[in-house]
């Protein structure tokens, strides 16, 4: 019976110190608009509560093309964001509060360098890296909001 109480306690604890992984994110197909008027998809993951937002695609070694995260703020802020135990290869869209594309970065594997936005932003979307280049989305684009 004492080992039985350990193994919960320390499944407990481990969970409070948030090493316990995190529930499936709700996915939702979001619309960006290229200047041309052409539209493009992506099947993003919606980090919206501060725990979503603090592990995004940590420990994550597959991420396919076409799928994302977006990260949503309740306020327009200078973001940054970084690559701590994230080993797969990203770019991050900068977004603000009317859905245009204010920056996009590529970020390196497991760095603690932060990766900021140049302007106040409401949003951040990243993908596998190359993927904004490889369909043609660039700064000034917009994304749908209808989420």
């Amino acid at each position: 019976m004492k080992k039985t109480y350990g193994i919960i306690a320390l499944i407990f604890y481990m969970c409070a110190l948030g090493t316990c992984k995190s529930q499936k994110l709700t996915v939702k197909k979001l619309t960006l608009t290229k200047a041309s008027g052409e539209t493009v998809q992506v099947a993003a993951e919606m980090a919206v509560a501060p725990k979503e937002r603090e592990h995004g695609f940590m420990e994550r070694k597959n991420i396919p093309d076409g799928t994302g995260m977006l990260f949503v703020f309740e306020n327009d802020q200078i973001l940054h964001f970084w690559m701590k135990n994230t080993p797969h290869s990203l770019s991050i869209a900068y977004i603000d509060r009317k859905g245009v594309i204010q920056n996009i970065f590529d970020m390196t594997p497991f760095s603690l360098a932060n990766v900021s936005s140049t302007v106040s932003v409401r949003y951040a979307l990243e993908v596998p890296q190359g993927w904004f280049r490889r369909v043609g989305v660039d700064v000034g684009d917009t994304l749908s909001l209808d989420f």
